[in-house]
């Protein structure tokens, strides 16, 4: 089985939901890393409110979009209370418990406070249960403005814990064509009054290229995913309410903006995909 369930219709970009317990609401697009600023006043005005950096580990990665939020927030007006944005930290104890945000505020004019507070990389339930005391405590005494706190996880038994503890507001998980093990032992056991968001992370880490659809000897008669149809597949999944996403360009937004307007795939598609990525796995480390 591929997923829990399919969605009748794909979020659009400009659909907002409640986040968590925060009282914010966003879309479901969660901007990361891009390849230019313009990306970032391009992503809103398509319908994006949602922004994801990290206050340490990649930190030169994400310029672009912290130079594109300062953008953004130059227009002045309204913006900033239009916009949610999460910063993640990686750091562990105890060097976690100081979080030190301000320099993201420092680096970006106009950001004025951090909305959502997310401890990344959370590959264990003891980092888990560490890290949520820190950030409760943060969210309980709004650090830098904050509202809402979350965890970017890089094991499926601690996000099980953390979606259906119904203590963060967010939460980052991976699940693509290559990587489908949510579907055995995360989707099928989340609890259904979850009250927090789940975003996907790494959607295009199993993308089959022209290059490799040819080196598998595949002709016209096969379907050859696009990049956007891996965004489709994700959110297929009624257990996903997002993804987080890093366009190079603002036509790469409006790709996927346009790929939410389309329908969910079909089970068969979605088959298809996991086969296709199965048969591209297995060539390349042969």
């Amino acid at each position: 089985m591929i997923a829990t369930g399919v969605r009748e219709t794909l979020p659009r970009a400009i659909d907002r939901r409640r986040l968590g317990r925060t009282g914010l609401s966003v879309g479901p697009i969660c901007l990361g890393i891009t390849g230019s600023p313009d990306v970032v006043p391009a992503a809103f005005d398509a319908g994006v409110n949602f922004f994801f950096f990290s206050a340490d580990l990649h930190w030169p990665l994400y310029e672009s979009l912290r130079r594109g939020l300062a953008q953004l927030l130059a227009r002045g007006g309204s913006i900033r209370d239009e916009i949610v944005v999460a910063v993640a930290s990686y750091l562990d104890l105890p060097l976690f418990q100081s979080i030190q945000f301000h320099e993201v505020l420092d680096a970006v004019p106009g950001l004025e406070r951090i909305d959502l507070l997310i401890a990344g990389g959370v590959c264990n339930e003891q980092s888990f249960g560490s890290r949520l005391e820190v950030l409760l405590r943060h969210r309980s005494s709004s650090y830098h403005g904050s509202r809402g706190i979350g965890a970017s996880f890089h094991n499926r038994s601690s996000a099980l814990m953390g979606i259906n503890s119904n203590c963060l507001d967010a939460h980052y998980v991976r699940y693509n064509p290559r990587h489908t093990g949510a579907c055995r032992d995360l989707f099928p056991y989340l609890r259904p009054d979850r009250t927090g968001l789940s975003y996907n992370f790494k959607t295009n880490l199993s993308i089959v290229t022209e290059e490799h659809f040819r080196q598998l000897g595949l002709g016209s008669q096969y379907w050859l995913p696009g990049p956007t149809d891996y965004y489709r597949f994700v959110l297929t999944n009624p257990a996903i309410d997002g993804i987080l996403c890093s366009p190079q360009t603002p036509q790469e937004v409006e790709g996927i903006v346009e790929a939410l307007n389309d329908r969910p795939l079909s089970p068969y598609e979605e088959a298809y995909m996991v086969w296709l990525a199965g048969i591209t796995t297995a060539e390349l480390f042969q």
